[in-house]
Protein backbone atom coordinates (compact mmCIF):
# COMPACT_ATOMS: atom_id res chain seq x y z
CA UNK A 1 0.00 0.00 0.00
CA UNK A 2 2.61 2.63 0.68
CA UNK A 3 3.11 2.45 -3.45
CA UNK A 4 -0.31 3.68 -3.80
CA UNK A 5 -0.06 6.15 -0.70
CA UNK A 6 3.05 7.44 -2.34
CA UNK A 7 1.32 7.82 -6.05
CA UNK A 8 -2.09 9.04 -4.72
CA UNK A 9 -0.04 11.68 -2.76
CA UNK A 10 1.85 13.37 -6.23
CA UNK A 11 -1.15 12.55 -8.04
CA UNK A 12 -2.73 15.20 -5.44
CA UNK A 13 0.04 17.63 -5.21
CA UNK A 14 -0.24 17.73 -9.19
CA UNK A 15 -3.48 18.45 -9.77
CA UNK A 16 -4.52 20.89 -6.62
CA UNK A 17 -5.26 18.30 -4.57
CA UNK A 18 -8.29 17.02 -5.89
CA UNK A 19 -8.75 13.91 -8.24
CA UNK A 20 -11.36 12.56 -10.74
CA UNK A 21 -12.80 9.41 -10.25
CA UNK A 22 -10.93 8.09 -13.46
CA UNK A 23 -7.81 9.46 -11.99
CA UNK A 24 -8.23 7.91 -8.82
CA UNK A 25 -9.17 4.30 -9.78
CA UNK A 26 -5.88 4.39 -12.39
CA UNK A 27 -3.90 4.60 -9.54
CA UNK A 28 -5.42 2.37 -6.98
CA UNK A 29 -5.98 0.05 -9.25
CA UNK A 30 -2.41 -0.35 -10.74
CA UNK A 31 -0.66 0.17 -7.96
CA UNK A 32 -2.48 -2.57 -5.60
CA UNK A 33 -2.51 -6.06 -5.63
CA UNK A 34 -5.29 -6.02 -4.13
CA UNK A 35 -8.96 -8.07 -5.42
CA UNK A 36 -11.30 -5.67 -3.53
CA UNK A 37 -13.61 -2.74 -5.76
CA UNK A 38 -11.93 0.95 -5.49
CA UNK A 39 -14.67 1.88 -3.11
CA UNK A 40 -13.32 -0.65 -1.11
CA UNK A 41 -9.69 0.40 -1.19
CA UNK A 42 -11.05 3.67 -0.50
CA UNK A 43 -12.11 2.68 2.60
CA UNK A 44 -9.09 0.63 3.61
CA UNK A 45 -6.73 3.79 2.38
CA UNK A 46 -8.71 5.72 5.29
CA UNK A 47 -8.32 3.00 7.67
CA UNK A 48 -4.41 3.21 7.11
CA UNK A 49 -4.31 6.64 8.27
CA UNK A 50 -4.15 8.16 4.67
CA UNK A 51 -6.16 11.71 4.81
CA UNK A 52 -8.27 11.10 2.10
CA UNK A 53 -12.24 12.18 1.13
CA UNK A 54 -14.61 11.98 -0.94
CA UNK A 55 -16.05 15.27 -1.77
CA UNK A 56 -18.78 13.54 -4.20
CA UNK A 57 -19.27 10.53 -6.29
CA UNK A 58 -16.84 11.46 -8.74
CA UNK A 59 -14.29 13.73 -6.92
CA UNK A 60 -12.13 13.13 -4.50
CA UNK A 61 -9.79 15.19 -2.22
CA UNK A 62 -6.14 14.93 -0.15
CA UNK A 63 -7.44 16.90 2.89
CA UNK A 64 -4.00 18.21 3.83
CA UNK A 65 -3.65 20.10 0.55
CA UNK A 66 -6.63 22.17 2.16
CA UNK A 67 -6.18 22.51 5.58
CA UNK A 68 -4.12 25.19 6.99
CA UNK A 69 -1.49 24.20 8.91
CA UNK A 70 -2.08 25.78 12.10
CA UNK A 71 -5.14 23.63 12.58
CA UNK A 72 -4.60 20.73 11.30
CA UNK A 73 -4.07 17.58 13.63
CA UNK A 74 -0.52 16.31 14.76
CA UNK A 75 0.41 12.92 16.03
CA UNK A 76 3.88 13.61 17.77
CA UNK A 77 5.30 9.51 18.32
CA UNK A 78 8.45 8.29 20.14
CA UNK A 79 8.70 4.90 20.73
CA UNK A 80 11.38 2.97 22.80
CA UNK A 81 12.39 -0.98 21.27
CA UNK A 82 14.50 -3.76 22.47
CA UNK A 83 16.47 -3.64 19.65
CA UNK A 84 17.26 -1.79 16.03
CA UNK A 85 15.59 -4.08 13.72
CA UNK A 86 11.42 -4.38 13.70
CA UNK A 87 12.23 -8.02 12.25
CA UNK A 88 14.13 -8.89 15.25
CA UNK A 89 12.72 -6.78 17.96
CA UNK A 90 9.64 -5.03 19.26
CA UNK A 91 8.27 -1.79 20.36
CA UNK A 92 8.53 -2.04 24.90
CA UNK A 93 6.90 1.81 25.49
CA UNK A 94 5.13 3.87 23.59
CA UNK A 95 4.68 8.14 23.84
CA UNK A 96 2.00 9.83 21.84
CA UNK A 97 0.50 13.75 22.10
CA UNK A 98 -1.81 14.90 19.67
CA UNK A 99 -1.62 18.17 18.81
CA UNK A 100 -4.37 20.97 17.24
CA UNK A 101 -3.58 24.66 16.90
CA UNK A 102 -0.96 23.84 18.92
CA UNK A 103 -1.77 22.74 22.31
CA UNK A 104 -2.06 19.57 23.44
CA UNK A 105 -5.67 18.03 23.02
CA UNK A 106 -5.00 14.04 23.78
CA UNK A 107 -2.37 11.62 25.13
CA UNK A 108 -1.01 7.83 24.92
CA UNK A 109 1.54 6.32 26.98
CA UNK A 110 1.98 2.86 27.27
CA UNK A 111 4.56 0.10 28.42
CA UNK A 112 3.90 -3.30 25.90
CA UNK A 113 4.60 -6.23 27.23
CA UNK A 114 7.92 -7.76 26.14
CA UNK A 115 9.75 -11.14 27.33
CA UNK A 116 12.89 -10.28 26.12
CA UNK A 117 14.95 -6.75 27.57
CA UNK A 118 18.33 -6.73 27.46
CA UNK A 119 20.31 -4.90 30.10
CA UNK A 120 21.99 -2.24 27.64
CA UNK A 121 18.42 -1.20 27.00
CA UNK A 122 17.17 -0.67 30.47
CA UNK A 123 20.13 1.38 31.13
CA UNK A 124 19.76 3.86 28.16
CA UNK A 125 15.73 4.06 28.56
CA UNK A 126 15.28 3.31 32.73
CA UNK A 127 12.93 0.41 31.83
CA UNK A 128 13.34 -2.32 33.95
CA UNK A 129 11.67 -5.83 33.03
CA UNK A 130 9.41 -5.72 35.72
CA UNK A 131 7.56 -2.60 34.01
CA UNK A 132 6.42 -4.46 31.22
CA UNK A 133 4.93 -7.86 32.95
CA UNK A 134 1.15 -7.66 32.95
CA UNK A 135 1.81 -4.21 30.24
CA UNK A 136 -0.35 -4.53 27.11
CA UNK A 137 0.09 -7.06 24.06
CA UNK A 138 1.90 -5.98 21.15
CA UNK A 139 -1.25 -5.75 19.19
CA UNK A 140 -3.25 -4.53 22.00
CA UNK A 141 -1.01 -2.04 22.35
CA UNK A 142 -0.32 -1.39 18.48
CA UNK A 143 -4.02 -1.56 18.11
CA UNK A 144 -4.36 1.71 20.67
CA UNK A 145 -2.04 3.66 18.79
CA UNK A 146 -3.61 2.82 15.55
CA UNK A 147 -6.95 4.22 16.78
CA UNK A 148 -5.28 7.51 18.56
CA UNK A 149 -3.23 8.36 15.33
CA UNK A 150 -6.76 8.59 13.22
CA UNK A 151 -5.75 10.71 10.22
CA UNK A 152 -3.41 12.59 11.48
CA UNK A 153 0.19 13.70 10.39
CA UNK A 154 2.86 11.09 12.06
CA UNK A 155 5.67 13.50 13.76
CA UNK A 156 8.39 11.92 15.06
CA UNK A 157 12.37 13.24 15.57
CA UNK A 158 14.25 10.89 13.13
CA UNK A 159 10.89 10.02 11.79
CA UNK A 160 11.76 7.46 9.49
CA UNK A 161 12.70 5.23 12.15
CA UNK A 162 9.74 5.45 14.11
CA UNK A 163 7.39 5.59 11.23
CA UNK A 164 9.43 2.01 9.55
CA UNK A 165 9.58 0.21 13.07
CA UNK A 166 5.67 1.04 13.62
CA UNK A 167 4.79 0.28 10.23
CA UNK A 168 6.87 -3.18 9.92
CA UNK A 169 4.68 -3.98 13.54
CA UNK A 170 1.38 -3.00 12.47
CA UNK A 171 1.77 -5.50 9.04
CA UNK A 172 2.89 -8.05 11.31
CA UNK A 173 0.01 -8.03 13.58
CA UNK A 174 -2.63 -7.38 10.61
CA UNK A 175 -3.09 -3.72 11.12
CA UNK A 176 -1.89 -2.87 7.46
CA UNK A 177 0.43 0.26 6.54
CA UNK A 178 0.55 3.35 8.16
CA UNK A 179 -0.81 5.79 5.32
CA UNK A 180 -0.45 9.06 7.54
CA UNK A 181 1.33 11.48 6.07
CA UNK A 182 5.22 12.11 7.59
CA UNK A 183 7.02 14.86 9.06
CA UNK A 184 10.20 14.42 10.92
CA UNK A 185 11.28 17.53 13.40
CA UNK A 186 14.97 17.24 12.47
CA UNK A 187 14.26 18.17 8.97
CA UNK A 188 11.96 20.90 10.02
CA UNK A 189 14.36 21.69 12.52
CA UNK A 190 17.33 22.22 10.13
CA UNK A 191 15.65 24.31 7.91
CA UNK A 192 13.90 26.60 10.58
CA UNK A 193 16.74 27.16 12.75
CA UNK A 194 20.33 27.34 13.52
CA UNK A 195 22.03 24.92 15.68
CA UNK A 196 25.20 22.89 16.31
CA UNK A 197 23.55 19.69 16.40
CA UNK A 198 20.11 18.59 15.70
CA UNK A 199 19.74 15.36 17.77
CA UNK A 200 17.08 15.55 20.46
CA UNK A 201 19.28 15.23 23.89
CA UNK A 202 20.62 18.98 22.09
CA UNK A 203 17.96 20.21 21.46
CA UNK A 204 16.75 19.73 24.77
CA UNK A 205 19.47 21.52 26.35
CA UNK A 206 19.58 23.99 23.76
CA UNK A 207 16.05 24.91 23.65
CA UNK A 208 15.74 24.57 27.24
CA UNK A 209 13.12 22.00 27.60
CA UNK A 210 12.68 21.33 31.19
CA UNK A 211 10.19 18.69 31.24
CA UNK A 212 12.61 16.09 29.51
CA UNK A 213 13.28 12.53 30.56
CA UNK A 214 15.46 11.28 27.66
CA UNK A 215 15.06 8.02 26.05
CA UNK A 216 11.63 7.66 27.61
CA UNK A 217 8.90 7.68 25.01
CA UNK A 218 6.36 10.01 26.01
CA UNK A 219 9.03 12.75 27.52
CA UNK A 220 10.27 12.30 23.69
CA UNK A 221 7.31 12.83 21.94
CA UNK A 222 6.76 15.51 23.98
CA UNK A 223 10.11 17.61 23.27
CA UNK A 224 9.64 16.62 19.65
CA UNK A 225 6.60 18.49 19.91
CA UNK A 226 8.64 21.82 21.50
CA UNK A 227 10.98 21.01 18.85
CA UNK A 228 8.29 21.55 16.27
CA UNK A 229 6.81 24.77 18.09
CA UNK A 230 10.02 26.22 17.55
CA UNK A 231 10.18 25.39 13.65
CA UNK A 232 6.72 26.81 13.37
CA UNK A 233 7.64 30.19 14.94
CA UNK A 234 10.17 31.14 12.03
CA UNK A 235 8.07 28.73 9.60
CA UNK A 236 7.74 30.95 6.12
CA UNK A 237 4.41 33.02 4.59
CA UNK A 238 4.51 31.17 1.99
CA UNK A 239 3.84 27.62 3.63
CA UNK A 240 -0.14 28.27 4.11
CA UNK A 241 -1.20 24.56 4.17
CA UNK A 242 -0.19 21.33 5.76
CA UNK A 243 0.79 19.55 2.92
CA UNK A 244 2.70 22.77 1.73
CA UNK A 245 4.64 22.54 5.30
CA UNK A 246 5.18 18.74 4.87
CA UNK A 247 6.54 19.60 1.23
CA UNK A 248 9.01 22.08 2.88
CA UNK A 249 10.57 19.85 5.54
CA UNK A 250 12.11 17.96 2.46
CA UNK A 251 12.94 20.91 0.30
CA UNK A 252 16.17 22.06 -0.66
CA UNK A 253 17.61 25.45 -0.11
CA UNK A 254 16.98 25.77 -4.29
CA UNK A 255 13.49 25.45 -3.87
CA UNK A 256 12.89 27.09 -0.99
CA UNK A 257 14.56 30.11 -2.52
CA UNK A 258 12.16 29.68 -5.65
CA UNK A 259 9.38 29.63 -3.60
CA UNK A 260 10.27 32.78 -1.97
CA UNK A 261 11.21 34.65 -4.85
CA UNK A 262 7.78 33.66 -6.63
CA UNK A 263 5.75 34.91 -3.20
Amino acid sequence: MQKVFNELTQAFRKHDGVLSEKQYKDIVTQYTTLLEESDTIFILLQASGYPISQINDDTYALKTCFTPHEVQKYCVIDIETNGSKPGTSQVIEIGAVMIQGGEIVDRLETFVECAFLPEYISKITGIEPEDLIGAPSRKEALTQLRHFMQDAIFVAHNADFDYGFLNASFERFGLGNIGNPKLCTIELARRTFESERYGLAYLIDALEIKTATHHRAYSDALCAYHVMQKSLETIPAYVRTSDQLLQFSTSSKKERRIKKEEN
